[in-house]
Order: structure tokens, then sequence, then C-alpha cells
């Protein structure tokens, strides 16, 4: 069995806040006492179906409780859900319907089964108990809070000096989440940086309710592939969990030098001093920051997939950046046509464009290439039959087969 001092070392890695150390660390005591584990617990509003590397931050740091012996609860916010949380919005959030929420959760599980351990994961929903509340109920746990400690949210505060509209039942979320602990008996509750003051009240209100007040520990927001704001699908600026390895290599040798460190920490489970070693010589100039990313994609596509997935995709890689060869394992298209395609519908046939639009502003961007020859002109056409290599951006790549 593994110390407490180390326990809350792993704990700790990566972590913004913890509040308070020695809390926890009186908690992991009693614990050992009793012969129990710790309930951790961590919400997800399941506001959209992916999962991309800007979650699994927080599904990690979960895992880490998991492999100290320690329950885990996946709590899914399908009543939250219809609320919307207003953290860093600046106007009412659309709610969700159930429909969507209910189909947006399907896909969780399979998600959050690549990171967590699903045998020992516990996956609650908290309409378990607000579909069980009357209206005394709710307003028992309104009594218990005061709008004043609601409005020294930055968000709230902000729209509310600025005139804009604040739903009373945007006031309701951080209580109706605070509340999800006060069901759970939650320990330890985790959440993004953003979600620190919903976990604080969530301290106060079990306080109100006779319970020991929950250790919080929040981890970073990770910026996405621009280095520069928040990973998001919105953005175009994201890993996905479920994207094919050598989409996923590509995307990491990608970002930016100065988040490779942060990316090892916290989506990797290379030791610390490790990592440190590695930035510092990176920082003399005894290491490439190209063959650190390499190490970063290796690492993070063996997790999801394995060691020989994740060396096929370097290969892969390395002969088309590196070696400017074309792999022969690219994907081949057939396109049955007995007359001339223009370059943009092909772009779009393939799917390597979502629109027409799309692929034209590709080509005035230098982005498509025939054969190795950039295509300039958005009207050029190919005439059937042929054969050649098309190429959109820096990654995707097909050999198309044009006849009829």
């Amino acid at each position: 069995m593994v110390s407490i001092e180390e326990e809350i070392a792993l704990i700790k890695r990566g972590a913004v806040d913890l509040v308070s150390e020695d809390e926890l660390v009186s908690k992991l005591k009693k614990a050992r006492e009793e012969g129990r584990p710790l309930l951790v617990k961590a919400g997800f509003d399941p506001t959209a179906p992916d999962i991309h590397l800007g979650h699994t931050v927080l599904l990690r740091k979960m895992r880490q409780f998991q492999l100290l012996g320690h329950r885990v609860v996946f709590l899914i916010g399908d009543f939250t859900g219809l609320v919307g949380d207003p953290t860093g919005k600046s106007e009412t959030r659309k709610a969700l319907s159930r429909e969507e929420i209910l189909e947006n959760a399907k896909t969780y599980k399979e998600q959050f089964s690549k990171i967590l351990d699903p045998e020992k994961t516990e996956v609650r929903f908290n309409s378990e108990w607000f579909l069980k509340m009357d209206f005394e109920d709710v307003l028992k746990l309104m009594a218990k809070y005061t709008v004043a400690r609601l409005l020294e949210r930055d968000d709230f505060s902000n729209r509310f000096k600025q005139g804009r509209p604040i739903g009373v039942h945007e006031l309701m979320y951080p209580l109706m989440q605070a509340y999800d602990s006060v069901a759970l008996h939650a320990d330890v509750e985790l959440g993004g940086t953003d979600q620190k003051f919903n976990l604080l009240v969530g301290r106060d209100i079990q306080r109100s309710y006779g319970q020991e007040p929950q250790v919080i520990l929040t981890v970073p927001i990770i910026e996405g592939l621009d280095g520069v704001q928040k990973m998001s699908k919105s953005l175009n600026n994201y890993v996905g969990v479920n994207e094919p390895p050598f989409e996923m290599f590509g995307k990491l040798m990608s970002i930016p030098d100065e988040l490779i460190e942060k990316y090892f920490i916290l989506l990797t489970d290379v030791p610390e001093a490790e990592i440190k070693r590695m930035s510092n010589d990176m920082k003399q100039g005894r290491l490439n920051p190209r063959d650190v990313k390499a190490r970063l994609a290796r690492e993070i596509v063996t997790f999801f997939y394995s060691l020989e997935a994740a060396k096929d995709a370097e290969d892969r890689f390395n002969k088309m950046f590196r070696k400017k060869e074309i792999p022969d394992d690219i994907p081949v298209f057939e396109v049955q046509s007995d007359e001339e395609v223009s370059i943009v519908d092909l772009v779009v046939k393939v799917g390597f464009a979502g629109s027409k639009s799309e692929a034209r502003r590709l080509i005035s961007q230098g982005g498509i290439a025939v054969d190795g020859r950039k295509v300039s002109d958005i009207a050029e056409k190919v005439r059937p039959p042929a054969e050649f290599v098309l190429k959109v951006g820096k990654r995707r790549i097909s050999k198309i087969k044009l006849g009829g």
C-alpha cells in the first residue's frame, strides 16, 4: 500500500486548487482507519456527445483516484442539464431538452471507458434525487444560500452590472450542483478551474445539511492546438478521443512548443521528474522539441490504442512530413464519372471538406494539392480516366481513381 504522502503527491499532480490539503490528509487517514475508500465525485452535463483531450484532464484525475483504490462516481447531470451551466456565460444559456440530454449521455460511457476502469466506475444520474424533491424541498435548499453570495460569481456579477438578464433558474444551478454532493455524501469533488465557485458552494451546502464538507480539487482548462484558446470542438482546435491514431498523432505534432510540458503533465503518466528533465533539455538546446512532441504523441496514442498503433502512426507521419514520401497504405477513393469533375467537388466527395465553400477556401489558402502540386484555381477540373494523390492540409491524403 502506498503511503498517504505518495497518495497526496499523485493527487496534486497537475492540480490547481486543493481545498484543503490538511482536510484531505485527515479524510485519507480516517478512511484507512475505517477500511473504506473515499467517495470521489465529478459531474458532467451531457451538453455534447463527443469527448476530446480537454475533457480527459478531469477524467485522468478520476483515474488516479481509482488507481489509489477510491470509489469514483461519474455523475451525469441529466437534470441540471435542463438548466444549463451558466459558468463563463455572458447570457442565458439555451437549455437542452431531455431527449437531447439522454442521447448525448448514451455515448459517454463508451468514451470515458477509454480512460476510467468501467468496472470500478459508478455512473449516477442526478435526476435520481431531483425528481423526488417537491417544491417545499426546493425552497428549503434555496433558503440555505443568499443571492448576495451567488452574485459573487464573476459571470453573474458582470451580467448584473451590465444589465444583462439572469434567469432565476441559473441562480439555482450552483445549489443544484452542491446538492449532488449532499445526495452522494461526497468526500471529494473534482472539477475544472472554472467550476471552483460551484465546488465551494458544495462545501457550504454540505455543512448546512450536517455533513462533513467535501475537499475540492480543480484541474486546468487546457489550451487547444492553437495554444491560445481552450480546447473546443467549435473552435476546431481539439483532439478527439475517438479520432484514428494517425490523425491524433498528427494533431499532437502540431501543438506549440510552449504546451509540451503542460500536455505531458496533464495527459500522460510520464513521471514529473522526467518531464522536467526533458523540458530543461529543450530549453538548453539538448533536445529538439519536435522529438519531444513525437514522444508525447506516442504516449497519448498508445494510451488510447496501443504501442503498435502509435508506432504505425509515427512511421506514416515521418514518411509524409520528414521523408516527404507518400505512404503505401493511403485510402483509395473511386469516383464514377464520365465527365469532368471539379477539384472542389472531389474534395467534398472524399470528406476532406464539409462544403464547397470550405473547399474553395482551402484552395485559396493553398491547402489542396494534386500529386504534390498546389491547386490555385478554384475552377480546376479533372478529366476521366485519371488516377492521382489528393492532399488536403497536412494530414488528409487519399488516392483518387476517377473513371466511368
